[in-house]
């Protein structure tokens, strides 16, 4: 009798833990196209992998050809979860829900202007009517900051878009344009072969980097075990491995309040195209 009732209570048990076991569940993540696909793939794919591993939530990696695109299907909805900057984070935020769970650790972000090494620009008047290569028009540290630093001085040029931030640095590298603009993360990423030619002409003022961001439709419980797996790759050595070809010192947890300084800017570019 003793032996049926330990039984019955070792079932019973084991269905009370299956039930309060969380689903397996697969989430697709949209990384903005600051790079080319292929490379955000290398970098970026072994790095969900292991999330995936330390939360138990399969992470699918997701990007587009270009950031306008992305833009698209962050209107869409279509990411589970996605790294955008902090521009978008704002408009999406308020357009679709998407909620701020991490970003990356003890980091601002600010805007850069890349020349080459051997270039004659020295400052930014010197780049008066020229023409500047920038990844999108609504990249925010790389686009947007650089622009305005160029309007508050009245200093004219002519503003060219490309696919990524490493289509700026391959075109000022190989002299097609005589400045570009950029970030300091991507900068410090980019093959040596390229950046090892281009010195930074100026840095824009300091915000709220990038948002790791949740649609809605993510439930609290899985975004936890992504949120906790993500903060603990600054831990030990192979998750700092992971995080070095993002130049990455580590993910930190992160609150909605933390981008008010972008929305203190109260920028224009893409709210009449996102209907809140």
């Amino acid at each position: 009798m003793i032996k049926k009732f330990c039984s019955l209570a070792l079932l019973l048990s084991t269905i009370g833990l299956a039930r309060a076991a969380p689903p397996i569940q697969t989430l697709s993540v949209g990384i903005v196209p600051q790079q080319s696909v292929s490379r955000l793939a290398e970098e970026w794919g072994p790095l969900l992998a292991e999330v995936s591993r330390r939360s138990g939530v399969t992470l699918v990696f997701r990007t587009a050809p270009g950031i306008p695109v992305f833009e698209e299907r962050l209107v869409q909805g279509d990411y589970d979860l996605a790294y955008m900057n902090p521009y978008h984070y704002v408009i999406f935020h308020k357009s679709n829900g998407y909620q701020a769970f991490a970003k990356e650790q003890d980091r601002k972000i600010r805007g850069i202007l890349v020349v080459k090494k051997d270039s004659r620009y020295h400052k930014l008047a010197d780049l008066k009517g020229r023409t500047v290569v920038f990844p999108a028009p609504a990249a925010f540290a790389a686009s947007i900051l650089p622009q305005a630093e160029f309007s508050r001085r009245f200093i004219p040029v002519e503003a060219k878009f490309v696919a990524s931030h490493d289509s700026v640095y391959r075109a000022v590298a190989a002299g097609l344009h005589e400045a570009g603009g950029g970030i300091q993360r991507t900068f410090e990423a980019c093959p040596p072969e390229i950046c090892d030619s281009l010195r930074i002409l100026s840095e824009t003022k300091a915000y709220t980097p990038h948002a790791f961001a949740a649609h809605p439709r993510v439930s609290a419980q899985t975004l936890a075990r992504v949120q906790s797996a993500m903060i603990s790759l600054g831990s030990d050595e192979t998750g700092q491995r992971l995080l070095a070809p993002l130049a990455f010192k580590g993910i930190s947890a992160a609150h909605d309040k933390e981008w008010n300084d972008i929305r203190a800017l109260d920028i224009e570019l893409l709210k009449r195209d996102v209907q809140p």
